[in-house]
């Protein structure tokens, strides 16, 4: 074995050892359990609907999902290297800033390209819910009259505007929220399940980024509860949906070595998702779509996942040190 697939296996493994299951135990023990209670305090206050406002209007339960409960995985983590001495070296927690750039790129302009083909195929197939700039037209015209106050853009403007500025806010203002999920799920659950082999592992560990979800789903987060089916159909919509995001986020992760592209990402997808709604004539059923969280506008994420699976030698540079050496990545092929 090379030099280089020896340090990448200290980061990530390989496929054919063992699953630490202690440590991944103690991961997901901790991040549930510190999340769901979260849940539960916000579900206690009145959910998504009611319960206590902080100055400048921020409603308490905002602050409780951004802060302990996508922070729970980051718990998780450190939790596990501390109960089982793992250690805490930057390397192997994948803390890297300096990295090639591509992953950086496709963290944080990939997102915005796959929510606007994702909203394109969702209108494709659903063309009586495209209003076009039309739409944009009549959002401007609400928003006037809502605030007394003239908007002096045309739609097309304020397409590019909204665009303009998810490119440059999104990381900024989302990052420091998506890093306490990113720190759990791709830094250390994704590099844990590598004896799986990585196709199953990025699909296992999208699964159980979904089922994560389902507390703040079943209250009407990313769906709301007016569905045919609520909740049960936006839980299981959900656990599709990160499986697909979840590829494409621990792509950017393995290709890089470091979880800041998938940071990055992570807050692109939070921050550009509603762009895709901005066309909508009237409001839809969001299990469905627009949005990448729908089970129609996530399907160019899992096109990205299906070149992937076929073409495991992409999920990392050949000889990069990672293990994308031509030994690992052929053996990570082999599910």
């Amino acid at each position: 074995m090379t030099a280089d697939a020896k340090r990448g296996e200290a980061v990530f493994g390989e496929a054919g050892d063992d699953l630490e299951r202690r440590r991944l135990g103690i991961f997901l023990g901790v991040t549930f359990a510190v999340s769901w209670a979260t849940a539960a305090v916000i579900f206690a206050l009145g959910g998504f609907t009611g319960g206590p406002t902080l100055p400048l209007g921020i409603p308490l339960y905002l602050l409780l999902l951004a802060g302990p409960y996508m922070w729970g995985p980051a718990i998780g983590h450190l939790a596990a290297r501390w109960l089982t001495d793992e250690g805490f070296g930057r390397r192997s927690m994948l803390l890297r800033v300096r990295t090639r750039w591509p992953p950086w790129l496709l963290g944080w302009l990939g997102p915005l390209v796959l929510i606007l083909a994702g909203g394109a195929v969702y209108y494709l197939v659903f063309p009586a819910r495209f209003g076009g700039l039309d739409a944009i037209a009549e959002l401007l015209a609400q928003a006037e009259e809502q605030t007394g106050v003239e908007i002096p853009l045309s739609p097309a403007a304020f397409l590019g505007l909204q665009i303009a500025q998810a490119i440059v806010l999104a990381p900024i203002l989302n990052s420091l929220a998506t890093f306490g999920e990113e720190f759990g799920w791709r830094a250390y659950l994704l590099p844990k399940l590598a004896p799986l082999g990585w196709r199953r592992a990025l699909a296992v560990h999208g699964v159980i980024w979904g089922v994560w979800h389902w507390p703040v789903i079943a209250m009407g987060h990313n769906y709301g509860l007016g569905y045919p089916g609520a909740p049960w159909l936006g839980l299981l919509a959900m656990v599709v949906a990160t499986v697909g995001l979840g590829i494409f986020l621990g792509w950017v992760t393995l290709r890089s070595e470091s979880v800041f592209p998938a940071v990055v990402g992570h807050a692109m997808i939070n921050g550009s998702a509603a762009l895709a709604t901005i066309f909508v004539t009237s409001i839809p059923n969001q299990v469905f779509g627009p949005t990448p969280v729908g089970l129609v506008g996530v399907l160019p994420w899992f096109l990205v996942a299906a070149v992937l699976f076929v073409r495991t030698d992409w999920l990392y540079p050949v000889g990069s040190g990672g293990v994308g050496t031509e030994t690992d990545a052929n053996s990570a092929g082999t599910d």
